[in-house]
């Protein structure tokens, strides 16, 4: 089955924020048992929440303001536009830091869904959505991201051509054996995988 988009998600994927995600959950007190950050903090006490929402957010900001383009990020998203692939960016930050990493490195994606427009990833919600307003159906998507969260949320949305590039061991260990996907070490690898899925 063609190819017709691909779901990209952002930090650690397309460009990297310089924000070491496991240090920072040792810091404001929450534990590397897979769940995504803001689920976590939702079921915090109310004041652990809060401060962690604060630190959320400033690491967000100062992560998009320093954010650099991953190798290969930009020849990539080029290539499958040029073939006629449609590309959204999927991110569990905020649309405000997207639009600053966007505008910072002059990327320009056919859709950009954030945490403001749905349930954060795992959820395969936002996925869905992404989609439906693409009007492309799953067995026609690919998808691309750095973490667990990224292959769960893809799966669970009937993608199945899901690549994850230079995922972590402590975060591969929370994705289910059920669960097929391509391990690559970067976008270059990534760019060659994809190039041999679209074939000629």
């Amino acid at each position: 089955m063609a190819i017709r988009a691909v779901l990209f998600d952002m930090d650690g994927t397309i460009v990297d924020s310089g924000i070491d995600w496991l240090t920072f959950r040792k810091e404001i007190g929450l534990p590397s048992d897979g769940r995504p950050i803001l689920e976590q903090l939702e079921r915090s006490a109310p004041e652990a929440r809060e401060r962690g929402r604060s630190a959320l957010h400033r690491a967000e900001r100062e992560g998009a303001d320093r954010a650099q383009l991953l190798p290969g990020a930009a020849e990539l998203v080029a290539m499958l536009q040029t073939r006629g692939v449609r590309c959204a960016l999927i991110t569990n930050n905020s649309r405000a830091s997207a639009e600053t990493v966007l505008s910072r490195h002059r990327l320009s994606f056919d859709l950009v869904l954030t945490r403001e427009d749905g349930a954060a990833k795992p959820d395969p919600g936002i996925f869905i959505d992404a989609l439906r307003q693409l009007g492309v159906p799953s067995n026609e998507a690919a998808a691309i991201g750095d973490a667990h969260l990224d292959v769960i949320a893809a799966h669970r949305s009937g993608i199945e051509r899901i690549i994850a590039v230079g995922m972590p061991p402590w975060m591969a260990e929370h994705v289910s054996p059920e669960i097929d996907y391509t391990h690559v070490a970067d976008l270059h690898e990534a760019h060659a995988l994809l190039v041999r899925m679209l074939g000629d």
